[in-house]
């Protein structure tokens, strides 16, 4: 299922071990020996994050829905449209995307976006990030030249998701 959180749980401790777990999409990554107790937190962590909170459908509510000229964003349905096509996104590509989008026009350097989207301090090679930012674009521009190139590298310093006057979100 395309929203179901991926954990490596590997011998492999390596750096590039960690790296091309992360860039073959998982959202976390555990090396032996580890203890069940931080097995179980970690799983836990990662769930809080992924599962969309659930709402009484009795009561009504507004929807939670970003919306740009050529992206719509609905965080309730957990879907994303580029020019109304749908976009199938990894767990970790649409955190991402909902970071950046969430705050137009801020450039954020890797390390916050580890920091806030993968929610960890991390110490070695911040490839991760850019990897993540590749595929989020690649499968927006499958789609939507104009929605991928609203996500911006900013040389030297990180990323930003760029909206210009008439692109500004509807909510």
């Amino acid at each position: 299922h395309k929203q179901t959180p991926i954990i490596m749980l590997t011998a492999k401790g390596e750096e590039t071990n960690r790296v091309e777990g992360f860039e073959s999409g998982a959202d976390d990554y555990i090396v032996k020996p580890f203890s069940p107790r931080e097995v179980v937190l970690r799983v836990k962590a990662l769930l809080r994050r992924t599962q969309s909170t659930t709402v009484d459908q009795s009561e009504p509510h507004a929807r939670d829905i970003i919306e740009f000229k050529h992206l719509k964003i609905d965080n309730d349905a957990h879907r994303v449209l580029a020019d109304n096509e749908e976009v199938n996104l990894t767990p970790k590509e649409y955190e991402l995307l909902i970071y950046l989008a969430k705050t137009p026009n801020k450039v954020f350097d890797r390390e916050q976006l580890l920091k806030e989207v993968w929610h960890y301090e991390f110490y070695g090679d911040l490839r991760t990030v850019d990897t993540h930012v590749k595929r989020l674009r690649e499968k927006l521009n499958r789609v939507s030249h104009d929605a991928a190139q609203m996500i911006q590298t900013v040389w030297g310093v990180g990323y930003k998701f760029e909206v210009n006057a008439n692109d500004e979100p509807t909510k």
